[in-house]
């Protein structure tokens, strides 16, 4: 094993840890043989094979068991190194490893953007998941916070509010409720539903929406993106439940509008979260403070919503505008 790389060590992990070699390479954004290979030459330094096919399945051997005990052993002390030298550095020349949900893939680039040209020299590591991957992240310690909608319950965790999150019913623009006001949500149970997939933070958000009625709406589809969700509800598959920050652009280009329908918006929030343990360094800590302080400011700044009062419906083709004085 003397000649085995950290490199190595950590590509064997992810393919541990998900079981499967397609899934590790997206999410080390490497290629499938790239990933294999680095493998083959980690069991070729051991000498033992590491994982056997079964079937269509993926399973560790004994010796991979074992390798993958000492591997995360060993990728915890290089990382604790590493936060070692990035408290000794401060703010500046440190890294931050941060991870969002995807609906704030629409805006949180920017966010780091500003944060970043305030503290030049910082090094960045984004992770965009949903809402079940990134809890996945934070429990292998690979991320210094995480950003979402709805942090983890239990003590293990620390998790603060920093800016409202609304969700909103969208649909094309001609659609047959688009001009109307007030709408029940009742209206709503016989309409096709475009919606995320079970596990993401905006189903869990849908859930809390809809309450018993969710069993009764008409699922048409569960789609694990959001701008693949948006095209169809543009192309009239039907409509759906989703953040009003990731609609910005269709709602400016009259694309899409947003349904006037009681109770609605629902206005949640955006956390910020990391385990009660981890031993913040200094740009994680003056990323939180960032976030706290100017989050909500600057996300209402980049996506346009103002969260308040719900946005009206709009004549003709002319898209609504959330929080719209109109």
């Amino acid at each position: 094993m003397k000649n085995a790389t950290l490199r190595q060590l950590k590509i064997f992990e992810a393919v541990a840890r998900h079981l499967n070699f397609s899934r590790a390479a997206e999410e080390l954004h490497l290629t499938q043989p790239a990933v294999s290979t680095q493998v083959k030459q980690l069991a070729a330094h051991a000498g033992l094979s590491l994982f056997e096919q079964l079937g269509k399945k993926t399973y560790l051997t004994p010796a991979g068991v074992e390798l993958l005990g000492h591997g995360r052993a060993i990728i915890e002390q290089f990382r604790e190194a590493e936060e070692a030298m990035a408290r000794l550095k401060g703010v500046s020349g440190g890294k931050l490893n941060v991870a969002v949900i995807s609906a704030g893939d629409y805006f949180f680039p920017r966010v780091l953007a500003e944060f970043t040209r305030r503290h030049a020299g910082v090094t960045l590591n984004l992770a965009v998941h949903n809402r079940e991957e990134l809890l996945h992240r934070m429990a292998d310690n690979l991320t210094d916070v995480a950003v979402m909608v709805r942090p983890p319950g239990g003590a293990g965790t620390v998790s603060e509010p920093f800016a409202p999150h609304p969700y909103v019913i969208v649909a094309a623009p001609d659609h047959p409720l688009a001009r109307r006001r007030r709408i029940p949500i009742g209206a709503l149970l016989g309409e096709r539903f475009v919606v995320r997939e079970r596990g993401s933070d905006t189903w869990s958000s849908m859930e809390e929406a809809f309450g018993r009625r969710l069993a009764r709406l008409n699922i048409a589809m569960e789609i694990a993106s959001t701008e693949t969700i948006k095209q169809a509800v543009i192309a009239r598959m039907g409509i759906s439940f989703l953040s009003a920050h990731t609609i910005s652009t269709e709602l400016r280009s009259g694309s899409l509008v947003v349904l006037d329908v009681q109770g609605f918006p629902l206005l949640l929030n955006w956390y910020v979260v990391h385990r009660r343990n981890k031993r913040l360094p200094p740009v994680a800590l003056a990323f939180k403070s960032f976030l706290r302080d100017e989050g909500a400011a600057l996300i209402a700044r980049i996506t346009g919503v103002r969260p308040g009062s719900p946005p009206r419906p709009a004549p003709r083709r002319r898209a609504a505008r959330v929080g719209d004085p109109r």
